[in-house]
């Protein structure tokens, strides 16, 4: 079965990620962009041979489409999403699901209503070593979990965005919301919960404004910076750095401390996941480079959603697992 899709918002996550593999599915004919700037949607349709939606009404009263990809900002997740699932449509939001828990919460009253499929575009969860490490940790293989820690962290947003400029709605308060926490730090949170089947309840953090200026110069008003420590519901602790200032190779490193071992994720750019073992045994495994901003590989997360819907198979990331992630980042905003 072949059906179209729709695109609300063609910034650099559209361009980089969900246009080209909707483009690389077998089941997606058509994809249909939409953006408030005419001219970046115009720009993808002739990049992705789709065509343009003039209005979101347009978009959302096509009975062609039959899901959406929510790529706007993340102040709008809560007013799109819940359109194009009230409109009968399955939905791929861009994370965080929302810019509060309670906008969160109204998504999913209308994903409730409506029936239809809402996933979150929690992309870690899909590459080969982390679910390769959950795999280990499910198993016990290196015992209990007793600690982790985390990072992810780059040059800034204002280096991959699509007008390149400070003026990038990452850095505005009113549609960032969160700064660094909920565009890097979420992915983290995310990937704990997921890794270690468990939830983080308890958060200690400092998050600052340490570098980063907007196009006038002035310091922005959200993170770009934030460290914390975490306990999670079954007692284990771990700390989590989140970073728009690492200005070198990005880092996006996660290390699970077990009873028997150590568990490596992403450390060495050949062996993507290590195993140390508490004898000093060591087990490399080569997998796939973990996607970056400069190296665009699949991420696998399209190809999910597109499977729920051809399979009628639940979201493998659910709207309830993505509020648990964005009420850490709410305790994490708060200190």
């Amino acid at each position: 079965m072949g059906f179209n899709v729709g695109i609300i918002g063609c910034g650099s996550i559209t361009r980089f990620r969900h246009a080209p593999e909707y483009k690389a599915n077998p089941h997606v004919e058509e994809i249909v962009f939409y953006d408030r700037n005419i001219e970046r949607a115009e720009s993808l349709a002739l990049a992705f041979g789709g065509r343009v939606a003039t209005s979101l009404e347009e978009l959302l009263n096509d009975p062609s489409i039959v899901a959406i990809s929510d790529c706007s900002s993340n102040e709008a997740h809560h007013i799109h999403t819940t359109k194009a699932l009230l409109q009968g449509k399955h939905v791929l939001c861009e994370k965080p699901l929302a810019i509060s828990v309670a906008h969160a919460e109204e998504i999913v009253e209308a994903e409730k209503t409506s029936g239809k499929i809402l996933m979150l575009d929690h992309n870690q969860r899909f590459t080969k070593a982390h679910i390769k490490a959950k795999e280990i940790i499910a198993n016990k293989e290196l015992g209990e979990v007793l600690t982790f820690k985390t990072t992810f962290g780059h040059e800034g947003p204002e280096s991959w965005g699509v007008t390149k400029s400070n003026a990038t709605w990452f850095f505005q308060k009113d549609r960032s919301y969160s700064g660094v926490a909920g565009d890097l730090g979420i992915h983290k949170i995310d990937l704990i919960h997921w890794l270690l089947d468990d939830e983080i309840v308890d958060v200690k953090s400092f998050s600052g404004s340490l570098d980063k200026v907007d196009e006038n110069g002035n310091p922005i008003e959200v993170p770009d910076n934030v460290v914390c420590a975490l306990k999670t519901k079954q007692g284990r602790l771990g700390t989590a750095t989140f970073s728009w200032t690492y200005y070198g190779v990005e880092d996006n490193s996660t290390t699970i401390y077990c009873q028997k071992g150590i568990i490596k994720l992403y450390h060495d750019p050949n062996a993507q996941l290590i195993v140390e073992m508490r004898d000093g045994t060591v087990v490399k495994y080569e997998m796939e480079q973990l996607q970056t901003n400069d190296n665009q590989t699949s991420t696998g997360v399209i190809d999910a959603f597109i499977d729920c819907i051809v399979n009628e198979k639940a979201s493998p990331v659910t709207s309830r697992e993505a509020i648990a992630s964005l009420k850490v980042i709410e305790k994490i905003l708060q200190g």
